[in-house]
């Protein structure tokens, strides 16, 4: 649309001043529509350091480039959320007790807390407590009763009004994979963005396929 010109310069400014409100209007409208939020899934010792028992090839990089998305989160005023495997010393969930996994992550251990050098600027969703597979931030599968339990990160991030987030940490195939997908089925926009999360890979190709999955489901895969 063209503008009509004004004769006079203080109509000049007023359509200058009208213009300028309507551009700032307008931004912030779409800021307030799309709210974000990072979250980091399971940058705990026992996978991303190299004496963990579930060690993730990479996981060190991971490290620095999540803790350079927080540090970016937190200046655009974005909330930062993280999870943490929170597992008791018998579960089905590990290979010793039926399951396929090595023990890891037992609540209250040194496997299970952070990595020392991870920067952690917001609160900890755990889960896996009760002996469940706690692959999803978002969800815990009871292996006994064969039904999932939510966890409180939903509840969280739709108290902050949060409608989009990004998801990063470990493991690419495992946990970032299906925290992701559940963001997807519960509404949010979701991206992932590949040089913040590393794959277990226990098959060469599983992190192919579950970047596969995850832009089949609408995820945003990124570089």
């Amino acid at each position: 649309m063209r503008l009509p010109v004004l004769a006079d310069q203080e109509g000049k400014w007023r359509l200058t001043s009208s213009l300028t409100q309507v551009r700032f209007g307008l931004e912030i409208m779409t800021a307030a529509s799309r709210r974000t939020a990072l979250v980091v899934v399971d940058v705990q010792n026992d996978f991303a350091d190299p004496k963990g028992s579930l060690y993730v090839q990479g996981a060190s990089g991971v490290v620095e480039a999540v803790n350079r998305l927080v540090e970016s989160a937190s200046g655009r005023g974005w909330p930062v959320f993280y999870t943490q495997d929170w597992h008791p010393e018998t579960t089905p969930h590990f290979a010793k007790d039926g399951g396929i996994w090595p023990v890891h992550c037992v609540g209250g251990s040194s496997g299970a807390a952070f990595h020392p050098d991870l920067v952690v600027e917001g609160v900890s969703v755990k889960k896996g407590g009760a002996g469940e597979d706690g692959y999803s931030g978002f969800t815990m599968r009871d292996l006994v009763e064969g039904r999932d339990r939510p966890t409180e990160l939903d509840s969280l991030l739709r108290q902050e009004q949060i409608t989009s987030v990004v998801v990063v940490g470990l493991a690419l195939d495992y946990c970032v994979k299906d925290t992701a997908l559940d963001a997807v089925r519960l509404g949010y926009e979701v991206e992932v963005p590949l040089s913040a999360t590393a794959a277990v890979n226990l098959s060469p190709d599983d992190g192919e396929r579950a970047i596969a999955t995850l832009r089949a489901a609408g995820v945003s895969v990124t570089g």
